[in-house]
């Protein structure tokens, strides 16, 4: 039973953090969103940065639920499921970046160039720190992956001070892991949306990156051995908080900034994700409010599922030119900001649907 429950908080916490996704990406004016659910343009920290390494947080907590099966398992058996998990889902967000395959050229339809195809992307993070934490807990166990979580993000903050461009090493152009994605994936391979081709999840900062999923890990593995307690609450509200504080410290040296994945903003996303789980655990578990829970229960049991629909959807409606006009002609009249809002909450219940019908036919699919 209690396993059971911790699967239900587990569910709860990840389909919370896809549903903010969603509501977070699919505006319906992306010039008129209130502050909270923007980015931080570069240093700095808004509720919208959270939801990503919140993702990584939940792929951290059902690793430990998986690797109780590997014992069970020979060494070959779980590098392969390792291995074809992390390429199916960096091969799934690739064909999301490079979807729908075509575009309209001079001479007619004509199919998308690879050569200006983004190689990497939210998927291929979660599949590369997948892949390097399920190693880690597969080899050196609990405490060898803390350590090297530990050690990425001291060596990392070295290594963009190092190898920056000298007096620009934390600029969007000076940084070291821009210098590097421009001369391993070239410009045409990277992100355009900024002014300069800039990449938020190049490869250089998957390595911080790991330390969110080794940090779920942990947490999903001390919830197993202390269960449902007071204790365990106190627990992790007494870590959460405590990371939250080291973080806000090491933010004068190393400042909080999502696009470089900073070593602060390590620390302070894995404290606020454990009060959030906390929290949920609390609502889900002690307070028994089984019917709050469940609509966010609908994300988490389909995660990978709905967040594909939901880009698929908005990739579709935007090729044909129906994501402007059904805000034009529908929710604008509430007020440019509110209206974008509305919208975003409208094609999230969307996704919901598709989940909650999902889930009443028992249909789950699993990567």
């Amino acid at each position: 039973m209690m396993a059971t429950n911790r699967f239900i908080a587990l569910d709860v916490f990840r389909g919370l953090t896809i549903c903010l996704m969603i509501i977070v990406n699919t505006p319906g004016n992306h010039d008129t969103i209130y502050a909270p659910l923007q980015h931080a343009a570069w240093h700095g920290f808004t509720p919208a940065d959270l939801v990503y390494p919140s993702f990584l947080f939940a792929v951290g907590n059902a690793l430990c639920f998986a690797a109780e099966k590997w014992a069970k398992m020979t060494q070959a058996q779980v590098l392969v499921k390792i291995f074809k998990r992390s390429l199916l889902l960096f091969l799934l967000g690739f064909l999301l970046y490079w979807f729908p395959f075509v575009q309209r050229g001079e001479s007619g339809i004509v199919f998308k160039s690879f050569a200006e195809t983004r190689v990497l992307g939210v998927l291929q993070r979660i599949a590369l720190c997948y892949c390097i934490a399920a190693l880690l807990v597969y080899y050196v166990k609990a405490t060898g992956a803390l350590i090297t979580a530990v050690f990425l993000l001291i060596a990392y903050q070295f290594i963009l001070f190092w190898f920056g461009m000298p007096g620009q090493e934390l600029t969007m152009a000076g940084n070291a892991g821009t210098r590097l994605d421009l001369w391993l994936l070239g410009p045409g391979h990277m992100n355009h949306t900024e002014a300069i081709p800039f990449e938020a999840e190049g490869l250089l900062g998957t390595l911080p990156a790991v330390a969110n999923v080794v940090a779920g890990y942990l947490t999903g593995r001390f919830l197993q051995q202390k269960g449902k307690t007071t204790g365990m609450l106190m627990r992790l509200v007494s870590v959460g908080s405590g990371l939250a504080i080291l973080a806000l410290g090491w933010n004068e040296w190393l400042p909080i900034n999502k696009n470089l994945w900073t070593g602060s903003f390590v620390l302070l996303t894995v404290g606020l994700d454990c009060l959030i789980l906390a929290g949920v655990i609390y609502v889900n578990d002690f307070l028994r409010q089984d019917r709050l829970a469940y609509f966010f229960e609908v994300f988490g049991k389909n995660a990978l599922f709905i967040y594909l629909l939901s880009e698929v959807a908005a990739i579709l409606l935007r090729a044909a030119h129906v994501y402007g006009r059904i805000y034009d002609h529908i929710f604008k009249f509430a007020g440019m900001y509110l209206g974008s809002l509305l919208f975003a909450i409208c094609f999230t219940l969307f996704c919901w649907l598709a989940g909650w019908y999902m889930d009443k036919r028992k249909i789950y699919i699993r990567v």
